[in-house]
């Protein structure tokens, strides 16, 4: 896993486990901690350990590659590597598809790092889900998130992020700048973790199937162990929008007032 302190991450290693305890298998847990370096180290003691097969969920910008035991690598599309992923440029379509669908013409589209294929492909997604006559504004990182202010202030009225965590810095940061949600500016997350609905106003976003990629996730690689013959194409599992009242219907409100 690349990082368990990301909520998204536990989830997912709790379905996985799950499915394994019902096959009887054993998995063991390895965290690379949001380091390369630590990713390499975290495969080599599972490897010397003696592993019958590896779930890899890679870290941002590696590729770590299959390995010499039965690999399965859970990442996005867009990673010739990968073997079971959510549709992550589906899940950015459904959210620019509903924002589109509230009137709004001027969309910030903010990644947290563009490093990470996985973001990347959101974005992609969200870029395929609007019209061309829709002003979309790309923006990253922490100079992503500095000029958002002045972006609204300047007339736009939606923003779409790449994760629920950013979507939670994001509006405790236009909070702080007496700008509301989603009075002034609608804001979507990415993951439906739990406390998008903790959120207040609660958080529109969308939702991965984690559930249904461990499974899958766990019958290939026992194929792998078995040496069976494996599915023809990778496994891209469908996202799911979940509309909640971070968003509205573009209207026609002044700029909102800037807290200096």
């Amino acid at each position: 896993m690349p990082d368990l302190t990301n909520p998204l991450f536990p989830r997912i290693a709790q379905h996985l486990s799950l499915v394994a305890a019902d096959r009887q298998l054993g998995i063991l847990i390895a965290d690379s901690r949001g380091n390369p370096d630590e990713q390499t180290q975290a495969i080599n003691r599972l490897l010397d350990r003696g592993v019958d097969g590896l779930l890899i969920v890679p870290q941002k910008g590696t590729a770590p590659g299959l390995q010499n035991v039965p690999t399965v690598i859970i990442n996005t599309a867009s990673d010739p590597d990968n073997s079971v992923s959510a549709d992550h440029a589906g899940g950015g379509r459904m959210i620019a598809e509903h924002i589109a669908s509230l009137g709004h013409r001027h969309v910030i589209l903010l990644g947290e790092d563009r490093v990470s294929e996985v973001q990347r492909d959101r974005v992609a997604g969200m870029r395929a889900g609007f019209d061309p006559s829709i002003h979309l504004q790309e923006i990253w990182g922490e100079s992503g998130i500095d000029q958002l202010v002045s972006a609204i202030q300047n007339g736009a009225t939606a923003v779409i992020t790449t994760s629920d965590l950013l979507a939670l810095r994001v509006h405790s940061h236009l909070t702080r700048n007496g700008i509301v949600v989603p009075h002034d500016v609608s804001l979507t997350g990415f993951d439906d973790l739990p406390f998008a609905i903790a959120m207040h106003p609660t958080l529109t976003t969308v939702a991965q199937d984690v559930e249904q990629i461990a499974g899958l996730a766990i019958e290939r690689l026992i194929l792998e162990i078995q040496g069976e013959t494996l599915p023809a194409q990778n496994a891209n599992v469908a996202m799911r929008l979940v509309i909640r009242n971070s968003t509205t219907k573009q209207n026609s409100k002044t700029k909102p007032e800037i807290l200096q």
